[in-house]
């Protein structure tokens, strides 16, 4: 199994949905629960980081030229894998829509 680590956005961006549906839409259970399923989907990466295709959107490649997606419900979690390392980094989990070009 591979390393996680998480840059400060993508642990923004987890807070925030948390927040968001917590709060906002009043369901906390769903809240804890979505986030598990996040939580459960990036762990299932690092023990196959290279299950997912890599990408060569534009709009990815501020996050470099192995950056590689997975979906999650609605939304798209951002990572590259480090082989030399060990390591997952996961750069963003953000609403699916808001990436263009794949």
């Amino acid at each position: 199994m591979c390393n996680i680590e998480y840059s400060d956005i993508a642990n923004n961006d987890m807070r925030e949905l948390f927040y968001f549906i917590a709060r906002e839409k009043g369901m906390l259970i769903t809240a804890q629960r979505y986030l598990q399923g996040l939580k459960d989907l990036i762990e299932y990466i690092a023990k196959n980081p290279t299950i997912c295709p890599i990408k060569y959107s534009r709009s990815l490649l501020e996050y470099g030229f192995n950056v590689r997606r997975a979906n999650y419900k609605k939304m798209a979690i951002i990572y590259t894998f480090v082989e030399g390392k060990n390591t997952i980094y996961i750069h963003r989990v953000i609403a699916a829509s808001m990436i263009t070009g794949i």
